[in-house]
């Protein structure tokens, strides 16, 4: 039910795209929409076939394999057997800040990706929750959305800003400032809100699931907990705010406001909601 309802997100999020861009051409004048329809369903394409390409590029990933990869490869392909999965590609993202994700189009596309910080903080319990929790992700088809409400996101806010330089320098095609610019806020704060929505209840998902890979709750718990309070001392470098929904933790962002349209529920949330999951609880 969740893959499905993950697939039917997809493809309104795909479809929205597209009606976005006809209407931001609109807003900018008449000669734009069909251009701006074209980039929709360029923009579409490219988020199906290579975002996941994009992410682990931006992140600097380095694949490991069975020789080069020690104990997270091992662990990944151990727990992918568990979860009846085939195994994804392994990669290693030279970053102080502690943190992890999956990513791909579909299981048999999907890779795992840690930061140097996370693998040198957890122990090999906590990495093993922290990577049952990317594959349930993997096997709910929460990449694919994650992916592209990213692709989505990231245009979005690449278009709020390039609207205003174009309303200011492109006057030609009887464009109406006050329009544009409601456009533009529109598509920035949609952006923000399009993440929030896909992104926090398949977290509860995933760390419920990855307990059950796993066994127990207690590594991806402590994970959690290390996770959280290093990434605040240690942001992450360069981080882009599009791609904040495909991370296990939110990327550290001191910007009050943008706490407002966070894409993960509070860790100490999850924290509790996987305590229930223990024995006795």
């Amino acid at each position: 039910m969740h893959t499905f309802v993950n697939n039917v997100k997809t493809a309104l999020l795909m479809g929205g795209l597209i009606g976005l861009m006809a209407a931001v051409g609109a807003a900018i004048g008449p000669g734009y929409i069909v251009p701006m329809l074209v980039v929709g369903l360029v923009m579409n394409i490219g988020a199906w076939f290579f975002s996941d390409t994009i992410a682990i590029k931006a992140m600097r990933g380095r694949e490991l394999d069975a020789s080069t990869g020690g104990d997270l490869y091992r662990t990944v392909q151990e727990l992918s057997q568990r979860a009846g999965l085939p195994m994804p590609k392994v990669y290693l993202c030279p970053h102080a800040a502690p943190n992890a994700f999956a990513t791909g189009r579909s299981p048999r596309k999907a890779a795992v990706a840690f930061t140097q910080g996370a693998m040198e903080l957890m122990d090999r319990d906590e990495i093993a929750g922290v990577v049952a929790h990317e594959l349930a992700h993997i096997k709910n088809r929460d990449t694919l959305t994650s992916c592209i409400a990213a692709t989505i996101a990231g245009v979005l806010a690449m278009l709020s800003h390039w609207g205003f330089l174009l309303m200011m320098g492109d006057r030609r095609h009887g464009a109406n400032p006050l329009v544009m610019i409601v456009v533009f806020m529109v598509a920035a704060v949609g952006a923000a809100l399009i993440k929030a929505a896909i992104s926090r209840s398949r977290e509860f998902v995933a760390d419920a699931d990855a307990a059950a890979i796993v066994g127990s709750p207690e590594g991806l718990i402590s994970a959690l907990r290390k996770l959280e309070g290093y990434s605040k001392r240690i942001p992450l470098e360069q981080p882009n705010p599009a791609q904040n929904n495909l991370f296990i933790i939110e990327p550290f962002n001191a910007d009050t406001a943008a706490k407002l349209f966070a894409t993960h529920p509070p860790t100490a949330k999850r924290i509790a909601a996987l305590q229930r999951l223990q024995p006795g609880a």
